[in-house]
């Protein structure tokens, strides 16, 4: 068995649905699917019946431990050679582990990989929007899942894939929540390991279907970076401060012009000429007005939320 398919999901019955049907149009063959329901309510026992005989599919029930452990849950009982983790809100493309394994093939020492998330045609405005806000190099998206990442590359657990030797010299996942992808791609890479960016093999990822999921879970994402902090203090870099600084600066503008700071009515022209730069990126690559108009929205969301999400927990951090 060539890939180990790790996937952990919790309430998702609808998304695994679809994720698994992308995975029977696939046209590299020698994979396996390990599904671990993470205690979820609505579980998806009656999704996984349903391809059993397409895929070569197990399926596990366990106690909510959160997604790094349920992962390492399916590690421990993964027969591949390389074991693949992704999201359950992801579509995988045809063409992925062929892609993947001309790479390896070609390359030697290719221990552990990632590839970037694209908007499929199928998804809402919204979910573009969300998309390119997330991926777009001027909300400092692009800098982390693409070809113009900054520093090391760190694959994220949407889309990344190891081999059995990197499980068993790292242990897998050190945490479950918070971060817990970027920490262990730091540790791997601290063990001895490279990684590597492949560029064609990227998956359609969903991430949220509404702008107010989506600022909670980047609230949530600017928590996560003080927690990798925690673990690997010199992760912590400049480019990682800007939604902070973002954040504070937007609220200076937005404030200042009721009560007339200085400076006010200059930053806020710089942010509305932000916005107007977001609007025409992401209508260049979506041509879409709507599209458009939701990715300012959604840059913002980003930032801000970040921003606020990174404060929280350096307050916390301090108590």
């Amino acid at each position: 068995m060539r890939y180990s398919v790790i996937i952990p999901v919790y309430n998702r019955p609808g998304e695994i649905n679809e994720l698994l049907k992308s995975l029977t149009e696939v046209t590299y063959k020698s994979f396996e699917v390990i599904v671990i329901e993470d205690g979820s309510d609505r579980t998806c026992e009656h999704v996984i019946d349903k391809y059993t005989d397409s895929l070569n599919i197990r399926y596990y029930k366990k106690e909510n431990t959160g997604q790094g452990f349920s992962r390492n849950f399916g590690f421990k009982r993964a027969h591949g050679d390389y074991f693949v983790v992704f999201d359950s809100d992801c579509l995988i493309p045809p063409h992925y582990f062929e892609t993947v394994n001309k790479v390896i093939e070609i390359e030697d020492g290719i221990d552990c990989w990632g590839g970037p998330d694209r908007a499929h045609k199928s998804f809402t405005p919204i979910q573009k929007a969300i998309n390119y806000s997330m991926t777009a190099l001027f909300t400092t998206g692009g800098t982390r899942g693409s070809e113009r990442h900054v520093g090391t590359y760190h694959p994220r657990s949407f889309n990344m894939g190891i081999s059995k030797e990197v499980y068993a010299t790292t242990g897998g996942y050190k945490i479950t929540r918070m971060g817990e992808d970027l920490e262990f791609s730091i540790r791997i890479q601290k063990s001895g390991f490279k990684t590597h960016f492949i560029q064609e093999a990227f998956v359609y990822h969903k991430r949220r279907t509404s702008l107010l999921q989506f600022y909670k879970q980047l609230f949530f994402f600017g928590r996560a970076r003080i927690n990798i902090w925690r673990f690997h203090p010199k992760e912590l870099k400049a480019i990682h401060l800007f939604p902070l600084f973002f954040t504070f600066g937007l609220l200076y503008s937005i404030t200042g012009l009721a009560i007339d700071f200085p400076l006010s009515h200059s930053l806020s022209i710089l942010y509305l000429a932000f916005a107007i730069i977001l609007f025409i990126d992401s209508f260049r690559q979506e041509n879409s007005l709507v599209v458009g108009l939701y990715s300012v929205c959604a840059g913002f969301i980003q930032l801000t939320a970040y921003g606020f999400g990174f404060l929280s927990e350096i307050f916390r951090s301090n108590k």
